[in-house]
């Protein structure tokens, strides 16, 4: 039977798990205070939530919210990011960190209630914005418009062109 204050951690961590979106799990190991520090306000600026949480907790919790597949990912020092709004957001700003602070390493993510490998965070952090990613599917809707508009619109642009032919052939003619 865990402590109230251990229960406690437990059972903030499962609501975490429950209502955010995406989550990276990372080792923070060789951080100092100061770039910790700096690191959680950073991904706070992004809308992610930042704990140093123990693992037997963690791995409590994601049994509680039946999240499976955490094990081998639960070992040392973890740092769990927590994204509410977007699924991609924890971890396209944790690849970030480890890219500028090169002393982070990326353990795992969940996405959803599926644990994904760190290949698959660096995937997903890859992905375009969801403003590009939307920008893409109304180009893609709307080149068919378009090509329906050219469509009709060429045999008004034939007649158009065959007009003027006959235009100038007359002023040819009359010129001669």
């Amino acid at each position: 039977m865990p402590t109230p204050q251990k229960a406690a951690i437990i059972e903030e961590t499962r609501k975490d798990l429950e209502t955010s979106q995406g989550v990276v799990l990372a080792d923070y190991r060789g951080l100092t205070v100061k770039q910790f520090g700096q690191l959680r306000a950073q991904l706070g600026k992004g809308g992610v939530k930042l704990r140093v949480i123990k693992n037997t907790l963690i791995q409590r919790a994601a049994n509680q919210v039946g999240i499976e597949g955490l094990d081998p990912y639960l070992t040392g020092p973890t740092a769990v990011a927590f994204s509410y709004d977007d699924p991609v957001a924890a971890a396209k700003l944790m690849s970030q960190a480890v890219r500028e602070l090169r002393k982070i390493e990326i353990k795992a993510g969940i996405l959803g209630k599926q644990t994904i490998d760190s290949r698959g965070v660096r995937d997903l952090a890859d992905l375009p914005t969801r403003d590009v990613l939307l920008a893409k599917v109304v180009g893609t809707l709307n080149a068919p418009i378009q090509q329906l508009a050219w469509v009709l619109n060429a045999p008004l642009g034939n007649l158009a062109r065959a007009l003027d032919q006959i235009r100038q052939q007359k002023e040819a003619a009359v010129e001669a």
